[in-house]
């Protein structure tokens, strides 16, 4: 029978009995109406406590690409994301426990799965989603059910401006690393600068950096190409990189697409440097493209993995070593760092059980520091992130080079 029922049957059977036991009037005192109300909040408090997670441990969702266009970088985000749970769930109680749901790469799924995470899984946060639409697509839900998404894997302005307090970015944007990129390649004397993006929210947030970028150094793009993603066909990219000589090309794409491009651009040996955003910096991009990787540029933003200046790369370092993982990745800082900040956000709970209302308060105060001056910062009005954009080379060992 539920407490609030045997509550007010008691209480009822009492009042009807005022001559019973001591015992018995000493209970109808105590369920008096004051007395009930205290302990139906108290009851409805610890419904609340008790509804998020499983009491066993701490759990986590993540709605992401198992399968798909970005399976292959999902899947080394998820490596570098576990080093540091793994590493937490060595010396904490409770531990935290990650449930994964696959979207496919697709809005309305991620959305669906958001939901069930939420209700059915009781999980107190979601954690490394992926792509733009899909990550939007989760903020009615996150609204829904006050929780918090930590390190959406998406540099999309829409989730830093306005400041949405259900989302703690971890990530530069796409406009801030589009805009440089073209700075940088301005920089090379790479000055005939066309653009190719897909005609998504993704595709269109990165063209809008890189305008930007190019209004920052006075210049204009040499032409602008916009491709259904539906279709994904580079004919018509071909045709005006053939015709217009461009000396570099910006494809703002998702990583399998971008990879075709590449290889179609080189197949029919177009003499031009390519370059493309910080989504495609995983080693599944560099394998997708085989020999046409060699002298792709690739925005980054985080650190570079030989660079151990930064207490970051030196920590990732030494757990990937642990778990004989060959070969640190871009992505694996991204899903190692998100989950650094989920961790430090579960250490600011003290003695209390880990709630979404408990953990949006306590990642508002987290403060990271990655090394080198890299930093992580919330507060209420501040869920950016790093700030961190550099532009990376693959050499012909098939690695990023900075």
């Amino acid at each position: 029978m539920p407490f609030i029922e045997w509550l007010t049957m008691s209480r009822n059977r009492t009042a009807a009995h005022p001559h019973r036991h001591p015992l018995t009037r000493f209970c109808f005192c105590m369920f008096s109406p004051i007395a009930i109300t205290c302990l139906i909040a108290l009851s409805l408090a610890f419904g609340t406590a008790q509804a998020q997670g499983n009491g066993k441990s701490i759990v986590i969702g993540q709605t992401t690409g198992l399968t798909g266009p970005v399976a292959g970088a999902v899947k080394e985000i998820n490596i570098g994301a576990m080093l540091a749970i793994d590493e937490y769930n060595k010396t904490n109680s409770p531990k935290i426990e990650l449930v994964t749901l696959d979207d496919g790469f697709d809005a309305k799924r991620a959305a669906e799965n958001a939901d069930v995470l939420a209700k059915d899984k009781q999980a107190v946060a979601l954690l490394l989603s992926r792509g733009t639409s899909q990550t939007e697509a989760l903020l009615p839900v996150l609204a829904k059910y006050k929780m918090p998404l930590i390190g959406p894997s998406t540099g999309a302005l829409s989730l830093h401006k306005p400041v949405n307090p259900y989302v703690f970015n971890v990530r530069s944007t796409y406009r801030g690393e589009a805009s440089q990129t073209i700075a940088q390649l301005n920089n090379m004397q790479l000055k005939k600068i066309g653009v190719v993006y897909r005609d998504d929210g993704f595709g269109k947030d990165g063209l809008e950096g890189a305008l930007e970028g190019f209004k920052a150094i006075n210049s204009t793009p040499l032409f602008v190409l916009k491709v259904d993603r539906s279709k994904a066909d580079f004919a018509e990219t071909i045709a005006k990189v053939r015709s217009m000589q461009p000396t570099a090309l910006l494809v703002i794409e998702a990583p399998g697409t971008a990879a075709r491009a590449v290889k179609e651009i080189r197949l029919a040996k177009l003499d031009v440097q390519i370059a493309t955003l910080s989504n495609c910096a995983s080693n599944s991009f560099i394998t997708d493209m085989g020999a046409a990787a060699t002298g792709v540029m690739v925005s980054q933003v985080f650190p570079s993995t030989r660079g151990f200046t930064y207490s970051l790369i030196t920590t990732v370092s030494n757990l990937a070593k642990t778990k004989q993982i060959g070969q640190l990745t871009p992505a694996m800082l991204e899903g190692y760092t998100a989950a650094l900040v989920l961790i430090e956000g579960i250490k600011g709970i003290k003695n209390a059980p880990v709630t979404r209302e408990r953990l949006m308060g306590s990642l508002n105060k987290v403060n990271i520091n990655l090394g080198n001056s890299l930093t992580i910062n919330y507060n209420p009005t501040d869920h950016t992130g790093l700030s961190f954009s550099d532009l990376s080379i693959i050499n012909t060992q098939g690695q990023f080079v900075f």
